[in-house]
């Protein structure tokens, strides 16, 4: 590598390409924005390549930028890894995993991984995230998160990623016992009468249920509220007559449980495979073989394959 090239140089492109602004970035690295602009013009000029251009929207990568920026942020996050680990050794000798979930699998499928896990490495210090897809596999690509588990999501959100498929997950309706559909249970009904909890357009099963909609001839619901949030989901469920539509891992307790109601929707064809995310440039890692082996274990307890 150029020797020209700093660490600083390329702090300072990963936070403004994540910011898509200059000032921001400058905010969050403590500098001024005089001083982060001098520092990509120089970055820019060691390369011979425009990296970023500006408009009114904010900061958008050059093509040149778009193959730095996926190497440049593994790098920083494989760097703080190595960082971390290093000032841990000095202290410690404990293996460590940080993995994020999406809500239809923390619900579900990690408390079981979890039970697994402690029988076969009881020593592993685990640290788990939740959120959106976008949010969790941005987090992986940063290095802030060494796994995540979830539906795979849009080759776009997949850049730089690698996927190992555990098993098939749908979507479904469901409500509040005694819902007024129950008696009479209708796509028409569900979009001209109700308010629909749906999946945001960052929502990996965003395009599954559009999918279907479409070839179920029902548009999408003008009356909606667009969420990934689990906890809001059960109690607006459970205190309104609001339907929600969400991956079956996230209500699978609350059906079994009786506290909610699925709807008798064949909603065929949002099936969509959840499994395991890690970065393509990284070596597995005994801790992650261990997490995979216990993610199998826990699939076929919970009968999921």
């Amino acid at each position: 590598m150029d020797r020209r090239i700093k660490l600083r140089h390329i702090e300072a492109f990963v936070e403004i390409t994540k910011a898509r602004s200059l000032k921001r970035a400058a905010e969050r690295l403590n500098l001024t924005q005089p001083a982060i602009s001098r520092t990509l013009a120089e970055l820019e000029e060691i390369l011979g390549s425009c990296l970023l251009t500006r408009g009114r929207g904010g900061v958008d990568l050059t093509p040149q930028g778009e193959v730095l920026f996926d190497f440049a942020q593994a790098g920083l996050g494989a760097l703080e890894r190595g960082l971390d680990g290093a000032s841990d050794q000095l202290r410690q000798s404990v293996p460590r995993l940080r993995v994020g979930a999406l809500p239809s699998v923390a619900a579900r499928l990690l408390p079981e991984l979890v039970t697994v896990l402690e029988d076969l490495a009881p020593d592993l210090l685990l640290t788990i995230a939740d959120g959106s897809h976008e949010h969790l596999t941005d987090q992986l690509r940063a290095g802030s998160l060494d796994l995540v588990l979830g539906r795979l999501g849009a080759p776009d959100t997949m850049r730089g990623l690698s996927f190992a498929q555990l098993y098939l997950e749908d979507v479904v309706f469901v409500t509040r016992p005694g819902h007024p559909i129950l008696e009479n249970p209708s796509l028409q009904r569900l979009t001209e009468e109700f308010t629909v909890i749906f999946p945001p357009p960052w929502a990996a099963i965003r395009p599954f249920v559009e999918r279907w909609l479409i070839a179920e001839g029902i548009p999408i619901p003008l009356r909606r509220i667009e969420t990934v949030s689990g906890a809001f989901g059960r109690v607006h469920t459970a205190r309104s007559d609001a339907v929600w539509v969400i991956s079956s891992g996230v209500v699978g307790n609350e059906i079994a449980d009786g506290r909610l109601v699925r709807l008798p929707f064949d909603a065929q064809g949002t099936e969509g495979p959840v499994g395991l995310m890690r970065r393509t440039s990284d070596r597995e890692t005994p801790e992650m073989r261990l997490f995979a082996r216990a993610a199998g274990e826990a699939v076929t307890r919970l009968g999921l394959a």
